[in-house]
């Protein structure tokens, strides 16, 4: 791609709609996981009850379930930008309802509402990604998705940091409010925007819509190929997930106080992972996606050794910096490449469920690891578990030979 195609692809009205859908993707899962539990914390809740809220993410592991209904069903504003608006208005309502709330009373209304805003957020993040899915033509997948993956990590700063902050100085309800209201851009956004065309063949019933994706996607190819590429969206991201599930406690184990690891992860991991991301979507342009997951998938998978080195060295803020920086780098450029696959993945006919079904069998992982990474580090020690999260990334860059071959250029 010529140096004027890859600034057009840049700087097109596309890019700044994945800015906003990314944010307003991110904003209220990051309420979800990093301002709820502070506040029950804050109110003196145990961590044993606060620990059991993780069970409110279980909607963005099955929201393949209700996906169809958003390929079927159209609303007046139309099928992505009417559902759009009911998801984020939902959420922009019932979010500022936490203030009018105590914890010690009234825990189990706080579990219930927490589960609706999650309902809700896993449900615009269906449309979301079908919405970003038809907009970006094949060529800006890889671009558009790396900017969309980014803002939403930079709306974990507004509740992870600026309401942490407003906390300190206002009461809990303002906060709520003040952190509720930062859904308004990307309902601006759901109000400006045009509706994609609906491509010839949508599903006309919720039978279709249902089954259909399903069909299509081991019709394409095959049984051999559908399940191949299940298998990859399932190991690509797998021994990260385990190298980072216990990262806190691991730092603690080295000797690092949480000063230390507060400061230097905050921002050792967060800019390096958003510039990986960055950088990762302007080179797919020009590399392909295929060959981004090669070269990408390598350095993601190599930068888990960081964390071995460190358990050698141990207590170094030097180090710890570097290893932050560099696997968070890693990630940023994987996670690009790894997202504009499964949205390559996806027919436009389906996005919805497609995509949603994918992406939440890409969150398996995660829970895996959490469930296991504890048990594997008591039995093995920190060096040979990191060693074997090493090896569990091979898996997935070993099926690159057959769902993404080097040679054949996708996009």
């Amino acid at each position: 791609m010529t140096k004027t195609a890859w600034k057009t692809a840049l700087l097109n009205r596309r890019m700044l709609i994945c800015i906003f859908t990314g944010f307003t993707s991110g904003l209220p899962l990051y309420i979800l996981i990093s301002l709820l539990p502070a506040w029950l914390r804050s109110e003196h809740v145990d961590l044993k009850s606060i620990g059991l809220f993780a069970l409110i993410q279980l909607p963005f592991t099955w929201k393949f379930i209700w996906a169809p209904l958003f390929d079927r069903y159209a609303l007046p504003m139309g099928r992505r930008r009417g559902w759009l608006l009911v998801t984020q208005a939902a959420l922009l309502l019932s979010i500022p309802l936490f203030g009018g709330l105590h914890p010690t009373p009234d825990l189990w209304a706080i579990a219930y509402l927490a589960g609706v805003v999650a309902f809700f957020s896993a449900s615009q993040d269906i449309v979301i990604d079908a919405y970003r899915r038809e907009l970006l033509p094949d060529i800006e997948l890889g671009l558009g998705n790396a900017i969309h993956v980014n803002a939403y990590k930079i709306a974990g700063l507004v509740p992870g940091a600026l309401s942490l902050v407003l906390a300190d100085r206002l009461p809990w309800d303002a906060v709520f409010l003040i952190t509720a209201l930062f859904m308004l851009p990307g309902l601006a956004m759901t109000l400006l925007v045009n509706e994609p065309d609906i491509k010839p063949g949508a599903p006309k019933t919720l039978r279709q819509a249902v089954i259909e994706p399903f069909h299509e996607f081991v019709g394409r190819n095959g049984w051999d190929s559908a399940l191949l590429v299940l298998a990859f969206i399932f190991f690509y991201k797998l021994g990260d997930s385990m190298a980072t599930a216990l990262a806190t406690p691991f730092y603690l184990d080295m000797g690092f106080s949480k000063t230390e690891i507060g400061l230097i992860a905050k921002n050792a991991g967060l800019w390096p992972s958003v510039v990986g991301g960055l950088l990762g979507g302007a080179w797919m342009i020009k590399l392909g996606i295929n060959r981004a997951l090669w070269l990408f998938g390598a350095i993601q998978m190599a930068a888990i050794l960081g964390f071995a080195w460190l358990a050698t060295v141990g207590h170094s803020l030097f180090w710890l910096a570097a290893v932050i920086g560099i696997e968070a780098f890693g990630v940023g450029l994987g996670t690009a490449a790894f997202v504009a696959f499964i949205a390559h993945t996806t027919n436009p006919l389906y996005t919805a469920t497609q995509f949603a079904l994918f992406t939440s069998l890409a969150a398996v992982p995660r829970t895996l690891a959490n469930a296991t990474t504890g048990y594997l580090v008591e039995w093995m020690g920190w060096t040979s578990f990191f060693l074997l999260c090493f090896a569990a990334a091979l898996p997935g860059m070993l099926l690159l030979i057959k769902v993404a071959p080097w040679k054949a250029r996708t996009a």
